[in-house]
């Protein structure tokens, strides 16, 4: 993810929040005016955001005061302008009390805010990094403008207000958010990392005018989505505005691909990636003793594998563990002179590369866009929205948040950069829920009826996917091997055990699968009812996954280059059905809208209920007395014929 999260309180304001984030993650020296050491640091004032700052009297883009940070995130949420409604009041002969509590926002709470950080991927910071003056304008604006779209998207669809007895009454912030943004430029380790931080306060009015704190479990529950989002926006404004793409790296094998800028050499993001390396020494180091620690009766204290969540707690201990203490900030135009040189002599990357960084991605983008077809198919991107779901989360139950997040990377890798319209990723996560998705919510209490909080699982069942590993029961011998086989060289100064972790299977290479066998489905599914859907399928995955993530197309040695006959008097065309078979761009990219699929799926299911009933009329006239018998029509035909349609209860009956 590009965004996190993280709790601010009100004792933690002063000892890193207000001396070392508002001031470029640099030591604050004491005593030192807020302004005074962010001019220091070389980085700029903070800026408020947010729709609620007209109900403070505040108005967005205006500078962030050491007052107002320490009153509305160091004072347990109190008014940013609370000193000077105080003393106005005081004036007045107003008491002292009266005064206090007419700046407060509500009652005082320890929980003041969130720290929302957000940083774009690696190929665009370095662009922002290495390019001249104009690319790296272009990226910061499309960077902040990217950071306005989430935090309204928090504002409109995820901050709640919980008030009443156990917060049983949940409402949106009528008036909206308010958020200090601070800009930071370089990493722990001195490399570029364009980041910024927004404070985002707890603190939300209700309609009746009253105060009352945002619920941060919502905020904590959508990050993933917030991310995707926020990846979508900046991505595709760089790439509208500079003339670049954007292209599917795998960084770690059997976990999703990340989108990147096309044309940028990966060895510039190795350069950038000294902190990865350090982590992942360590990390190699904490598996060896999660796999080999034993208690006091030599039993094994842990999993003799490396699940999935084991392996993120430990990613974050390694983090931990291998943290550099922060280095003096120096201004962005002796980072940027320090940054270019240090790429030419240490990264690998040819000079003429790096000088020329923006038009090499464009030319990779103009080979790209001349590929791929940037055209979403709604019907056809709910498929492989759910069935990925489906299988990254345990027992198949998933939320409408995991959806939309899901929608939101798939557009991304299908779109390569370009925009897309407004809504198209609610639009996709509706079309999953109504014909992919089982409402199976039990609500025992007031939340559990709400439209986040519904939960979901598949209407199909994935019968054809592979079962999931589950640990073995004992810790294996690495010392045994089986007979005949001889023993494998260890590595220098390493025992047995300490080279081959073994882990479980990473739930993204699953949830590929999962979409593979959908597709199947649809692909082998009784007669040429289905067959131009499935044909459709393909070509979809093919245009949304890179090719190295696609297992190979099934041979089908019986129908291979015939296509279904159509219905006489129906205007199907053949042509473009055929191209669509072997196309490698998406569905609409040959015209082929959704409504004309369903078109030509009706009229193959007609075609094939014809031919049954020609058939058994046939089959009774030479045999009347064994025709039943002899032509049986099986309930799995029937269902064949309306895959888009399944019962009621058909879910519960998979075993989901």
């Amino acid at each position: 993810m590009t965004v996190d999260i993280k709790i601010i309180r009100a004792g933690q304001m002063y000892r890193y929040f207000f001396r070392e984030t508002v001031v470029g993650d640099g030591r604050r020296p004491p005593r030192t005016p807020l302004r005074e050491a962010q001019e220091q640091a070389g980085v700029p004032a903070g800026r408020w955001m947010g729709r609620g700052l007209a109900v403070l009297g505040l108005a967005p883009g205006e500078e962030v005061t050491e007052s107002q940070l320490r009153n509305l995130f160091g004072e347990r949420g109190r008014h940013p302008d609370a000193d000077r409604i105080e003393a106005d009041l005081l004036a007045k002969g107003v008491s002292p009390k009266k005064a206090f509590k007419a700046g407060a926002l509500g009652r005082r709470v320890m929980v003041t805010g969130v720290d929302f950080v957000f940083r774009p991927q690696p190929t665009i910071y370095l662009l922002w990094a290495l390019g001249d003056e104009e690319t790296r304008r272009v990226i910061e604006a499309a960077h902040e403008r990217a950071i306005v779209r989430v935090l309204e998207w928090i504002e409109d669809e995820v901050a709640v207000i919980r008030y009443g007895k156990d917060g049983v009454y949940r409402v949106r912030p009528p008036g909206g958010l308010v958020a200090a943004r601070f800009r930071h430029y370089e990493a722990r380790s001195g490399m570029p990392l364009l980041h910024d931080h927004l404070l985002l306060s707890v603190k939300g009015q209700r309609l009746d005018g009253k105060w009352n704190s945002i619920h941060t479990t919502a905020l904590y529950e959508n990050t993933v989505a917030a991310s995707a989002l926020y990846n979508e926006l900046v991505a595709a404004e760089v790439c509208e505005a500079l003339g670049l793409a954007t292209e599917p790296r795998t960084v770690t094998p059997g976990r999703r691909p990340v989108m990147e800028i096309a044309g940028v050499p990966h060895e510039l993001i190795r350069w950038t990636s000294r902190r990865s390396d350090q982590i992942a020494a360590c990390l190699a180091e904490l598996e060896h003793e999660y796999v080999t620690a034993v208690d006091d009766d030599g039993e094994l204290k842990f999993l003799p594998v490396v699940s999935e969540t084991a392996r993120a707690k430990m990613n974050a201990m390694a983090a931990r563990k291998t943290r550099p203490p922060k280095q003096e900030t120096r201004p962005l135009a002796q980072l940027r002179v320090w940054w270019k040189a240090s790429a030419i002599l240490t990264s690998g990357v040819a000079v003429d590369v790096i000088n020329s960084l923006l038009e090499y991605a464009r030319a990779a983008a103009v080979a790209i866009r001349a590929r791929v077809a940037a055209v979403v198919d709604v019907a056809l991107a709910a498929v492989d929205v759910a069935a990925t779901v489906f299988v990254m989360n345990d027992g198949g139950r998933f939320h409408r948040r995991h959806l939309l997040a899901e929608a939101r990377r798939h557009l991304a890798l299908v779109l390569r950069g370009r925009p897309r319209e407004p809504g198209l990723d609610e639009k996709i996560v509706a079309t999953a829920i109504s014909t992919h998705c089982l409402d199976i919510s039990e609500p025992k209490t007031t939340i559990g009826l709400l439209k986040d909080y519904r939960l979901y699982t598949a209407r199909w069942a994935l019968a054809d996917l592979p079962a999931r590993r589950r640990p073995p029961a004992t810790a294996p011998d690495p010392d045994r091997q089986p007979p005949g086989e001889p023993a494998g060289p260890r590595p220098p100064g390493q025992d047995a055990g300490e080279w081959e972790i073994p882990r479980i299977p990473l739930q993204y290479e699953r949830a590929v699968l999962a979409g593979a066998a959908v597709r199947e489905k649809l692909r082998t599914a009784t007669a040429t009812a289905v067959r131009g859907r499935a044909y459709d399928v393909v070509a979809h995955q093919q245009a949304a996954m890179p090719e190295q993530l696609l297992p190979p197309a099934a041979a089908d040695p019986e129908h291979d280059g015939q296509e279904p006959e159509a219905v006489p008097g129906e205007a199907i065309d053949m042509t473009a059905l055929r191209a669509l078979r072997d196309s490698r761009t998406d569905v609409e990219a040959l015209d082929l809208t959704a409504d004309r699929l369903r078109h030509l799926q009706d009229v193959f299911a007609k075609a094939g209920e014809d031919a049954r009933t020609r058939a058994a009329r046939a089959a009774r006239r030479a045999a009347p007395d064994d025709a039943d018998a002899a032509h049986p029509v099986r309930q799995d035909d029937q269902q064949a014929q309306h895959p888009q349609q399944p019962g009621p209860h058909r879910g519960r009956e998979a075993g989901h």
